[in-house]
């Protein structure tokens, strides 16, 4: 009897649980029958509360794809579960032609609830958990959540429309950066890291090429290549970091490489041939240069052009391509440069003393190098004249290489027409065809008659 009694409690009580869990969730409205999934419930440890199965403990409420308002979980029934039936509701009656869509608040005072209606169909209940949730009396939250149904459920106007989608998309951006907060705190460690590394290799290479035989470029240029090597480790480890494949990663960075290279290819030419010059040198800052049509002093040696400026005043930027397939003279490359004059003696001179004659009066200026001394050699029998070349070196530079030559041929000049060395033009014998040939005889009488 007793064994009867309680199995009959039992059921009871099993009946009631369900009937009671019903009549919270789904309330009938004037004989309308509905049935509500029920979440299969885990069994729980003594002393803990039970959490919905999908890990969320609000759900949206979404009319026409934007959300309207959040709800939490009641029982064993998760908030995901929850906001799915009303949401099918709500779709259900948005599909129905726009005639009595208006959300009433029923209350239910006996059982401390609230009953959301559209006519006489329930779209949700608002229970104590609700109003515990959201910190608000049960009558009060119902009545907001029936007008914020009611305005979602009207055409919005475009600014709210636009509104609605800008809340959604903040909110939508605020969640994934709470989920990704790990990451990107990860990310940004490694990317003050990398800036703290990058920067410290600048400076120590800098600091380390005050003691190497390179020009001022090439240091910066070193530094440069450190600073951006470092910058692209740390950036693929903060890349990575945020959760980026590393294959997909290179693989990206292969096509897209390949991308750039083709649309800046003359771009790129000229940034590697600027490394390429800066590495090899041919030239440095100060150096007295000619590129092709071009001639002048180097100013400026980027990755991009080289400047010159030319001896009339102007500044010339040549792209480094051109400069690196170019030939170039560099005329300050050594200390000194040799320079040379032409010099014609009369046939009836002597070519050994004018020689001497040459010397001379060569060494005799200042800014002529002795050694090596200079060379005085018979370069041809001109028609006129003995052309003797006298070659001679100077300082490098252009305005102290033309200003030695200019005071040795004065110098070379004044001797000679001192010494007695005649320095004859060149003599050109004129014919007239056609005329009359004379003899000497008739041209001698012909000047006589004519004087």
């Amino acid at each position: 009897m007793d064994s009867q009694f309680q199995r009959s409690k039992r059921r009871f009580v099993a009946i009631a649980s369900v009937v009671l869990l019903t009549n919270l969730l789904l309330p009938s409205g004037k004989g309308l029958t509905q049935e509500i999934p029920i979440a299969p419930v885990t069994p729980q440890p003594p002393g803990t509360e039970a959490v919905p199965t999908d890990g969320l403990f609000f759900a949206d409420i979404v009319v026409r794809g934007q959300p309207v308002f959040q709800l939490g979980s009641v029982g064993d029934v998760s908030a995901t579960q929850r906001a799915q039936i009303v949401n099918r509701r709500i779709a259900g009656i948005l599909a129905q032609p726009q005639i009595g869509r208006t959300v009433a608040v029923v209350p239910d005072g006996s059982r401390g609830i609230a009953t959301l209606q559209v006519g006489n169909r329930v779209l949700m209940t608002v229970t104590q958990q609700d109003a515990q949730d959201f910190n608000s009396r049960v009558e009060t939250l119902a009545q907001q959540w029936a007008n914020q149904l009611n305005q979602a459920f009207e055409q919005p106007p475009l600014a709210i429309d636009v509104g609605q989608r800008l809340y959604s998309t903040v909110r939508q951006f605020q969640r994934d950066t709470i989920d990704n907060l790990p990451s990107f705190l990860g990310a940004l460690l490694a990317i003050i890291i990398t800036w703290i590394i990058a920067a410290t290799v600048r400076r120590l290479t800098l600091l380390g090429a005050l003691h190497w035989e390179v020009d001022r470029n090439s240091k910066i240029l070193v530094s440069r290549l450190g600073y951006g090597g470092v910058w692209v480790l740390g950036t693929i480890v903060a890349l990575g970091v945020l959760g980026l494949d590393f294959a997909t990663l290179i693989g990206t960075l292969g096509l897209t490489s390949v991308a750039i290279g083709f649309s800046l290819r003359d771009v790129l030419s000229n940034y590697f041939s600027g490394v390429i010059l800066l590495a090899s040198r041919p030239f440095r800052l100060g150096d007295q240069i000619i590129i092709k049509e071009f001639e002048g002093t180097v100013t400026q040696i980027q990755l991009r052009a080289t400047t010159l400026k030319t001896y009339d005043g102007r500044v010339v930027y040549i792209p480094n391509q051109e400069v690196f397939t170019a030939t170039i003279t560099n005329n300050t490359a050594c200390t000194y440069r040799r320079s040379l004059i032409m010099v014609g003696i009369d046939y009836k001179s002597d070519i050994t003393r004018a020689k001497q004659i040459i010397n001379d009066a060569v060494l005799g200026i200042e800014g002529v190098e002795q050694d090596p001394k200079p060379d005085i050699l018979v370069s041809e029998l001109g028609a006129s004249a003995v052309n003797i070349e006298v070659r001679f070196w100077v300082n490098s530079l252009r305005l102290p290489f033309l200003e030695m030559t200019s005071q040795v041929a004065q110098a070379i000049k004044e001797a000679l027409m001192q010494a007695g060395v005649e320095m004859p033009t060149d003599i050109y014998t004129v014919r007239l065809r056609g005329l009359p040939q004379m003899d000497d005889n008739h041209r001698l009488n012909n000047s006589e008659n004519s004087n």
